[in-house]
């Protein structure tokens, strides 16, 4: 039972190699519970380490409250911090501490990283948000709510935990204790961060790389690998979405063992690897079809070409601007009736990608589509998409999509984002925009690698909800949807002119 500054303590099973040691040790600090990690303890019992596993603050063996992340980062308690240097403490550990784990267990190290234990040496991070407000609770300023209610309730975390993220729909104080680059400047340490292009949190991986390589301190900046694998958050698509070969398990980074060694034990050079692996989507089930395999990188993002592609009245989708400056297409939104998620970037829901016909042929969904590829068209990087819009309802989100649609006619989904019209410049300062006044909102679609296939189409759909992945916007203001007043959107999309709606694909020639 560890002792927190607070007098709380935390539940912490130890497995030590045979002797007295002393000896690094790693730890992995859970809300799952700590008696399901013996098969991962053996292995690195068997490497030469203490694998210590602890439950946090009020779950399962601990004392406390649950607080879901708010005391495992730098502000008042700081349980991380507190247990690092507990561990580094005892006669048996050589003062080197290490972490591991993915999900919630690669959310602590974010949080714990930030707190700048002086004994931690390495983080190894698979599939988390460094920010919770931004790649966790709220995407683009709208509640992730299948994520968000299905993670906290299924788990059973007091139902203080989710009122609280509800009551703080914007970026605040509380947030920015749960955003690590708000302290990167004085992060140290080497680390691995680990996701996947249909993970929920890739956008949170790749923006923890770039942050702590360029931005962090001394020590951690030049220092950090990333590994974007074909998966979703589980590891494997759900059924009926494109299974990328080779599988999304594999990886050319097999040095785990001796970064560990070399961190924790000091033995050997670092190794000499890549800073950046990351798979390169193709078609799939197309022999000779280029993409599909893993490439490396000095960093990222790789060199690429920003290339607007424009949005059509026709339904066109081109790298031509549009030569009406009047041109826009409007359509009507009903919360009642929102559109339904069909995969992507998921982790309570059918994931990865998956044909979007479906929904592509409702009345609320803007489809504009390439012609047909003469060649194929590499596209790696940030992917966004510009839209320039109009509402008559005090608020409203606007979404978009970017598909790959096969000869066969399959559309099948690369990345999506999602934009509330109040945080269109701002996540911290909401500003609602007058009913019919024009102005232009940026959807974040995260980021991809992907070469589209000759005879292929791109496709991008534009509409305003995605649900039940994101809470749906009830058009009247309110801040989430609580089941209350409703009512229907007329949204405008503005295609022409200095209002030429389009994406930016990172186009790599």
């Amino acid at each position: 039972m560890v002792p927190m500054r607070d007098g709380v303590h935390l539940a912490t099973d130890l497995y030590k190699p045979p002797g007295e040691g002393p000896w690094p040790v790693i730890l992995t600090r859970t809300p799952y519970g700590k008696q399901t990690f013996g098969g991962q303890a053996g292995v690195m019992v068997a490497q030469g380490y203490v694998f210590a596993v602890q439950d946090m603050r009020g779950r399962f063996a601990s004392e406390g409250g649950d607080t879901a992340f708010r005391t495992d980062g730098w502000g008042e308690l700081q349980d991380g911090y507190d247990t690092v240097e507990w561990l580094a403490a005892q006669p048996w550990c050589t003062g080197a501490v290490g972490t591991t784990g993915g999900s919630a267990m690669g959310i602590t190290q974010y949080m714990l990283a930030g707190s700048v234990p002086p004994h931690l040496k390495c983080c190894q991070v698979s599939r988390a948000a460094p920010s919770l407000y931004h790649y966790a609770g709220y995407y683009g300023g709208v509640l992730q709510k299948a994520m968000v209610e299905g993670w906290l309730t299924g788990n059973r975390f007091r139902p203080e935990n989710l009122a609280l993220m509800k009551a703080h729909p914007s970026y605040d104080d509380i947030w920015r204790g749960m955003n690590l680059a708000e302290v990167a400047d004085r992060v140290t340490v080497p680390m691995i961060h680990q996701g996947g292009w249909f993970d929920c949190f890739q956008g949170g991986t790749i923006f923890a790389y770039e942050t702590l390589q360029h931005h962090g301190g001394e020590g951690a900046r030049g220092n950090q690998i990333l590994i974007i694998d074909p998966g979703t958050h589980g590891g494997s698509a759900s059924r009926g979405a494109l299974e990328f070969q080779p599988g999304p398990r594999q990886s050319p980074f097999n040095q785990l063992r001796q970064w560990f060694a070399h961190r924790l034990k000091g033995e050997g050079e670092p190794p000499d690897t890549p800073h950046v692996y990351y798979f390169a989507l193709g078609a799939v089930g197309e022999p000779g079809a280029p993409g599909n395999e893993w490439r490396t990188a000095d960093d990222w993002p790789v060199p690429s070409e920003p290339a607007p592609a424009y949005f059509h009245a026709s339904g066109d989708l081109s790298f031509e601007k549009p030569g009406d400056a009047d041109g826009a297409l409007s359509y009507d939104y009903h919360p009642s009736d929102p559109v339904p998620t069909i995969g992507g970037a998921n982790l309570n829901l059918a994931r990865g990608s998956m044909d979007q016909q479906e929904v592509e042929n409702r009345k609320d969904v803007l489809v504009f589509t390439s012609a047909p590829l003469t060649q194929p068209l590499e596209v790696t990087g940030h992917v966004t998409v510009n839209l320039w819009v109009s509402s008559d309802a005090p608020d409203t989100d606007f979404t978009a999509k970017l598909t790959d649609v096969y000869p066969d006619g399959r559309s099948m989904l690369v990345c999506d984002g999602i934009r509330r019209l109040r945080y269109r410049r701002s996540f911290d300062q909401p500003e609602p925009l007058p009913p019919g006044e024009i102005a232009q909102v940026t959807i974040d679609l995260w980021s991809t690698s992907i070469i589209f296939n000759e005879g292929h189409c791109l496709r991008v759909a534009v509409s305003s909800s995605n649900s039940p992945r994101f809470s749906a916007n009830p058009n009247t203001g309110a801040p989430t949807d609580d089941g209350g007043e409703r009512r229907t959107a007329h949204n405008t999309v503005y295609l022409g002119g200095d209002r030429a709606s389009h994406i930016v694909l990172p186009v790599v020639r």
